[in-house]
């Protein structure tokens, strides 16, 4: 690991030069960064029964450190820091890093510092945090296992990690068009995994796998392509990918008539064995 493993500073660090990244990395960093915003004020992401329940989990723990992996606009970060103690919240974007660091001040969050990391080569000490979360950030990690892996050294003993996402079906037919859909509208996607495949990986990075919670994500077309900015004719072929859908999997996608749909989610805690 090239990084220094230090304690994440004040202000956020500049990405290094592209040698560092992976393609992949570059892509996310590059695709999220001029949506930075978009990111902050985004009503799926600022809101939902998931972001409770993270808060709910660092009230009853009253973490003295904690950890966002892959920020985004920073509302893990917010929702963990209710709870009074340090939260750090690392993203590959600097821009995002930016506008998280805004909107802390703005709500008035002292203890949130942000601090530029991939999430397979997380900059910090091992067992250097308390209680990690991770939301809507694990479909675009280039490599799964590994950055599970760096979720578990920078938990110590004991210690709680929360991750949440969206997450395949499990049934071949509908796990294609989900993942057709979001990499049309977003082509830094990587893949949702189902529920069986995260308790399966989380326990091969050496967590133990506990309390899992399903839910679902209604997603309004119109602002979901906005948001990251899919072009029209990516936006046009997602559409004739919905009219095509057998009636099952429209069923299942609740698909409606002007695009939008409805995706499963999961919230998975686990415990640093």
């Amino acid at each position: 690991m090239t990084a220094p493993r230090t304690h994440a500073s004040a202000a956020p660090q500049e990405a290094p030069p592209h040698p560092a990244f992976t393609t992949q990395q570059a892509g996310v960093a590059g695709q999220f960064g001029p949506q930075a915003g978009a990111y902050v004020v985004s009503a799926v992401h600022a809101g939902g029964a998931d972001l409770e329940a993270l808060a709910a989990i660092a009230q009853a723990r009253r973490p003295a450190r904690a950890l966002d992996m892959g920020c985004g606009g920073g509302h893990a970060s917010f929702a963990m820091a209710r709870a009074g103690g340090e939260v750090v919240a690392c993203d590959l974007s600097p821009a995002m890093l930016e506008a998280v660091e805004a909107e802390a001040a703005r709500r008035g969050h002292a203890g949130v510092r942000t601090q530029w990391g991939a999430a397979e080569r997380l900059p910090f000490d091992d067992g250097a945090f308390d209680m990690v979360a991770s939301r809507y950030s694990a479909h675009h990690w280039g490599d799964f296992d590994a950055a599970l892996c760096e979720a578990r050294r920078v938990t110590r003993r004991g210690g709680v990690a929360v991750f949440m996402d969206v997450c395949s079906p499990g049934t071949p037919l509908a796990d294609t068009f989900l993942q057709a859909m979001e990499l049309l509208r977003d082509p830094s996607h990587v893949r949702d995994y189902s529920c069986d495949e995260w308790i399966a990986a989380v326990t091969r990075a050496g967590f133990a796998a506990g309390r899992l919670t399903r839910r679902r994500l209604r997603l309004e077309f119109a602002s979901w392509i906005a948001r990251i900015r899919t072009p029209a004719v990516h936006a046009t072929a997602i559409r004739s990918l919905q009219d095509r859908a057998p009636d099952d999997v429209r069923r299942h996608f609740e698909m409606e008539p002007d695009g939008t749909f409805t995706v499963d989610t999961m919230t998975l805690e686990a415990q640093a064995a």
